[in-house]
């Protein structure tokens, strides 16, 4: 089985390895370093929530070739739509897509 997750941005230091100023400029800490929190931004238990959904609620045991955010399944994406952030695209869910993956992982040095 397989899926894909976004648990968004996680107000967290894995951004470490970027510099001070970018930093900055994303408005994640302030000058001192410090994580600036905010409402876009996920605490780590509800960024956490995104990827134990899939591993572990019976709610999708079984259920494969999906793609969840938010704590939910991903709703499909409307294509070009700049007022909308997120969902998957609905050439993504398609058999075709599936395929191709499975062509290259086949393919892929190990």
């Amino acid at each position: 089985m397989a899926g894909a997750l976004d648990p968004g941005w996680i107000s967290t230091r894995p951004q470490r390895h970027a510099d001070d100023a970018t930093m900055r400029a994303l408005g994640a800490v302030d000058d001192d370093g410090d994580i600036v929190e905010q409402p876009s931004r996920r605490t780590p238990a509800r960024g956490a929530a995104t990827p134990v959904l899939p591993a572990a609620s019976p709610l999708v045991d079984c259920v494969t070739g999906r793609s969840f955010e938010d704590n939910q399944e991903a709703p499909t994406a409307a294509g070009g739509d700049a007022e909308h952030v997120g969902g998957v695209a609905a050439h993504a869910l398609g058999p075709q897509a599936a395929d191709r993956l499975r062509e290259y992982a086949a393919g892929a040095p190990r």
